[in-house]
């Protein structure tokens, strides 16, 4: 059964997409993907997922830097979805797909992806150590999976911001270290990216 917070965040993501790439400034999101580029270690032709894709901002780009790149969109929302076909990432078809749907069920097969990102996406998932263990499953073993998100300051206690349909689970690294090793993932390290936003890598062993 459907997480009724899941639901709730699918039609505010709905009613978000038309203007998503105006509210969430392109100068923000550009700034995150640069420095996250700098951590990247890819194999040649990648197959990637990027879990969260929101509108297709990250996957554009990474199709820009990689050539031989193949990767897939996926998000909760359908209007997100519907955004990220329709705009400048369709120049990048057939090597880019979009797909919608539950991070706790993704649709693909056991070790399909060589790597997985999941950008600002991380702290709104009601089950992240059933998120995690999807990621894990369809990750191939070797592969990176690579976490950006907000960071709670705090070092000992994870929070939810609550008070609207936009519940905010917010980590410290540790707790983000230890949700990802309870579901198999060896973790590589942290690292700041701008501000409270840190990037985990971590791999499938």
């Amino acid at each position: 059964m459907t997480h009724p917070e899941i639901i709730k965040k699918q039609k505010l993501f709905d009613r978000w997409a038309l203007s998503y790439d105006i509210l969430f400034t392109t100068i923000f999101y550009q700034a995150i993907h640069k420095r996250l580029l700098n951590y990247l270690q890819l194999p040649d032709s990648p197959n990637v997922l990027d879990l969260g894709c929101g509108t297709g901002r990250l996957l554009d780009r990474l199709a820009e830097e990689f050539p031989t790149l193949r990767g897939t969109g996926f998000d909760l929302s359908p209007e997100m979805i519907r955004q990220a076909r329709q705009k400048k990432r369709d120049r990048h078809r057939p090597r880019l797909i979009f797909i919608q749907g539950n991070a706790e069920q993704l649709p693909f097969a056991d070790q399909q992806f060589d790597t997985v990102f999941n950008t600002i996406s991380f702290l709104h998932y009601p089950n992240p150590s059933r998120v995690l263990s999807e990621v894990y499953r369809v990750l191939s073993p070797g592969g990176n999976y690579y976490l950006v998100d907000f960071m709670m300051p705090n070092k000992t206690a994870s929070g939810v911001l609550g008070g609207s349909p936009a519940n905010l689970r917010l980590y410290p690294l540790q707790k983000r270290e230890q949700l990802g090793i309870e579901a198999g993932f060896c973790c590589i390290g942290h690292h700041s990216l701008l501000g409270p936003v840190w990037l985990t890598i971590f791999t499938k062993i």
